[in-house]
Formats: structure tokens, sequence, C-alpha cells
């Protein structure tokens, strides 16, 4: 070669060098820097700086890869924490949204505040409009059921129709019973009871299916009173870090969700199970239409076998220790869900079935084993009771305790006078779960509770009731740490979600979903997680939400 053909060469070597070296300084939308970051890799636990180009991560690890990449966007985090995106692994979404906008009587701590509250609401809302929400909890007061004469002088002429905290009993006033026919006469429908006083008379009180009664006859909403509701839920799960919900609705709902979809005000993901006897009508739309993306999915039906604990409902083996006269009861007869529980299984439908009450939870895990469904992700939404062996059951069957720790904080308060201490030894059985090799998830079962998933890791690692006479937990064995606390709202419901390979870790490739904390929560004392909040939520590399 000679000497001009050697400088050529020189200058190629050079250019596809220097090239080469460009591309290395790769363009990227976005990096973050200077954090604290918890990767929930196991081949990488923490890192400081965070590459998003689009909506996907392409590098994580320490402060020097920051000069590796070009960034349209820098975000310096000043050594705050980062997690993956929170997942709720059990919402009831509209219920939860429309609590933020209608009466509130959460929180009230008797008889006579709840009236009130009820009293000041009913004087401003307008002749005819139903008043409904409000998620009162009896337990809080002098410990007696609400009563339709308490609130019939103050809506005579408004429907109101409020729910318990837990969902599973509402009070009815008068206007509300007359317009769903509930008369002394009417009998008790199977799995539901109507509270009556000693003459008969219906109290107003409504458990379980008895509110199938009032379902009847409530009105639906508007489009623009559904989007509105829609729409403060939606920044609710912002503000709180939640970037996907597992969301356990009806069949109606599926239109708000595809509406908001379609308007781009679906800002979060949802992965929408609906009642089992739609599970025909969910395989037509399927069929027709597919399952959906990332940001609003189908391909699991939700059941309730039993009632709730707060309202003695829950099935257990034994009958209740502050009402001996019944040990609660199944919603349905056992042949029958089975039969549901087996069509949905043959569609491919992830199963995720109510389970409160020790009989009930035993009974779910024998069905499951009749059915097959090992190996399908199958899950016990709430997993509330166990025995030690259906404890050992989640590990063997595959099926996931899909758990909301909130509540164990809040009817810790009050679960020994209904079932006795001998049975408290399965209840809300963390630790002996994940000791059981089971993949252990958490959410809220907003509006239930709240959709705070810093307030259900709290809960989950110290167990301190909300009344706080629990300073050192309450059942206090089955405290579990933060990183397991951590994992069960990202890693593992992702995997529950069959999203493992997407989202629930910080790793290269996967959606860009994070949360930013104020505090280090591996850190700090665990009594003052509930004191941190959210600084910034990202979705699919997007800064959703900012609390600057």
């Amino acid at each position: 070669m000679n000497i001009i053909g050697k400088i050529l060469l020189g200058i190629s070597v050079f250019i596809i060098a220097g090239c080469a070296q460009e591309e290395a300084a790769t363009s990227v939308s976005k990096i973050i820097v200077n954090a604290t970051v918890w990767t929930g890799s196991d081949q990488q636990p923490w890192a400081n700086v965070i590459v998003i180009n689009d909506n996907k991560i392409v590098a994580v690890g320490g402060s020097e890869l920051a000069s590796q990449y070009d960034a349209a966007d820098v975000i310096d985090l000043h050594g705050n924490l980062v997690l993956p995106g929170f997942i709720d692994n059990h919402t009831h979404f509209m219920d939860g949204s429309a609590s933020l906008l209608g009466i509130k009587t959460q929180g009230t701590q008797s008889s006579q505040e709840f009236i009130e509250v009820v009293r000041e609401y009913a004087a401003t809302s307008p002749e005819g409009e139903w008043i409904v929400g409000g998620l009162w909890d009896h337990e809080a007061w002098e410990g007696n059921l609400p009563h339709k004469d308490w609130i019939d002088e103050y809506t005579e002429n408004k429907p109101l129709f409020l729910l318990r905290t837990d969902g599973h009993m509402a009070i009815a006033n008068s206007a509300v019973l007359e317009l769903a026919g509930v008369t002394k006469e009417t009998p008790d429908p199977e799995g539901g009871t109507i509270v009556r006083d000693e003459n008969g008379e219906p109290t107003g009180v409504l458990k379980d299916n008895a509110m199938n009664f009032v379902w009847a006859v409530i009105p639906a909403l508007s489009d623009e009173q559904a989007d509105r509701t829609f729409d403060a839920g939606i920044q609710e799960a912002l503000e709180n870090g939640v970037t996907q919900v597992h969301n356990m609705s009806n069949w109606d709902n599926i239109e708000i969700f595809k509406r908001a979809k379609a308007d781009g005000r679906l800002k979060i993901r949802a992965y929408y199970f609906p009642h089992i006897s739609n599970r025909h009508k969910l395989a037509e739309m399927i069929e027709r239409d597919g399952k959906g993306d990332n940001w609003l999915r189908f391909g699991g039906v939700k059941e309730l076998v039993d009632g709730s604990l707060g309202s003695t409902t829950a099935w257990f083996y034994e009958p209740y220790t502050d009402e001996p006269d019944t040990n609660g009861f199944p919603l349905m007869q056992m042949d029958v869900l089975k039969q549901s529980i087996k069509e949905a299984h043959d569609y491919g439908f992830q199963l995720a079935i109510h389970g409160i009450g020790d009989q009930t939870n035993d009974q779910i895990f024998k069905i499951f084993d009749e059915v097959g469904v090992s190996g399908h992700r199958a899950r016990i939404e709430h997993a509330q009771h166990l025995t030690p062996d259906a404890i050992q059951k989640f590990a063997t069957l595959g099926v996931v305790p899909s758990m909301q720790p909130y509540h164990a904080i809040d009817d810790g308060r009050w679960a020994e006078k209904r079932i006795g201490k001998e049975r408290l030894a399965g209840t809300y059985a963390f630790k002996s779960l994940l000791d059981a090799g089971a993949t252990l998830t958490f959410g809220s079962d907003w509006s239930v509770a709240p959709l705070e998933p810093l307030s259900g890791i709290y809960a989950a690692v110290t167990r301190r009731t909300i009344d706080g006479l629990n300073p050192d937990g309450w059942v206090p064995q089955e405290k579990i740490t933060v990183e397991q606390a951590v994992k069960a709202y990202t890693i593992n419901n992702a995997w529950a979600g069959n999203q493992e390979d997407i989202l629930g870790t910080i790793e290269p490739g996967k959606l860009a979903d994070l949360v930013v904390i104020s505090d280090n929560i591996f850190e700090i004392a665990p009594e003052k997680i509930r004191d941190t909040h959210v600084l910034m939520t990202v979705i699919d590399g997007e800064v959703v939400y900012s609390s600057n």
C-alpha cells in the first residue's frame, strides 16, 4: 500500500472510530441522575442513574453512566429513592373514585358524628338526587349498626345508600327501601341478609346479596358524571405512585375505561377483571377485539365466595365469637362455583376468587385442585383467614395470595372479639406465606382502604393498628421486611399480572414506570414510613405527577 493509501486508510479508521464514539454517546429522551435506585434486580440491586429512551429503560448503573448518553431531559433527584412503579393488585376503581367526590362518612368516630355528616350533606344536596358512597365503620362507633331511623328525617326526598367500608354491608333509608321493594315480607336472598328489628321490620342495613335489591334500582351515572369520577381516581393514583391497577369491577364500567383510553385520559395501566358471570361475554369480546394492550388489558375474571369479617358474613368453620348464632355463609352453592370456575379456566382466563373466612379459602383450594389450575397463576383475593394447610397450598399449587395489608391494621382493632385469639394465628399471614414459598402480592382494595402503597408497606412491616393500641404489631410474628413488602407491590404484582417481562423491576428493556419517594424507606425507622410521600410518578417514560 502506498503512502496515500495508508493516509486514506488512517482517515477512514479515524472517521469510523469517531462515529463509534459518537454512537456511544447515544441520544436518549431522559436521564435520571443522582438517585438512590432500588432496581429489584438480583444482578444489580442498587444504582444511581437510569437512562430512558421513549417509554423504555435502556441502561441502569452508577454515576459514570450519565456521560455516555446525550439526553433531552436530565432529572436530578438529589439522592431521593426510586422504586419500580407501584402496582395495586386489587381495586374497585370507580367506587374508590366516587368516594373522593361524594359524602364522606369514613372516619366518623361515633354514631352521632355519622348522623351529623349525613344531615349536613343532605341539607345542600339536590332534591331527588341519590346520596351514595359513605364508607362508614360501626366498629369505630359504639359498635351498633346504623338504622334508617337515624337518617330518615334528613333524607326524606333523597334516596340514601351508604356502604360500610368493606363494601359487604350498607345502610339504606326508607326512600331507598321503598324503591327497592324491600319490606317486612321480603325474604332474605341466598348469600345475603336483610337486618331486621325485633318486630321483623327492615332496619335499612343490607348485607352482601341483599344489597342487590338496591343495585337494581340505582340510576346509572351519565357519561359526564362517570368521566369526572374516573378522572378524580386517576389523579389519586398518580399522587400515590400507583402506575397500574388490577381492577375488580362490573361489566358496565368497561366502557368508562375504554372511553378514557380513547380520550387519552387513562394515564395509568389497568388490568380489568369483570365478574365471572360475564365470562361468556368476555370471551366474545376478546375473540372480537383481542385482550387489549399494556394500558388496558383483559383476560381475568373475579368471583366473591363469601362476605367480610366486619359484616360477619365471611364463612368460617366455627361461629363468630361475638355473634355465636352465625359462622357466616357462602354467597352461592359450591357446585355452582365450581362450574363457573371450570368454564372460566377452560376459556384460559386468570381466576381471581375472593376468599375471607377459613372455610371459604379451603373450599376454593378444593375446587382449584379439582379443576386443575396449578401453574396458571390463579389468585385468591384477600386470603384473609387461613388454615395451616391452606398456607402451604399457595406454594404447592402455585396460587397467588392477593392480599391488602392495610386491612390488617384496620381489622386488628376488633378482629379478636369477632373470632377469638386462637383463630388469629392464620390472619393476614404475610410472613408464613413467604416462608412457605408463596409469591405474596399486595394492593389496597380501594375504596375499602386508601389507595396508598406506602401506607400498605407501613402496615405490612409494622402491623401497628390504626388505633395506636398495638405499637409492637398486631399478630407481630407475621411482620415482614421493607424489601419483601416493596417486592409485593412491584416484582410480585408484575408476575401475578403476567407482565414480569416488561414491568416490576428497573432494568434495561423494561417499561419506564417509576416512583420517587421523599425518604429512603429501607433506612428510616419502619414506623416513619407512614410519614413519607411520593415526589414523582413516571409512567411510560413520562413524568405524570410531580409534587413540586
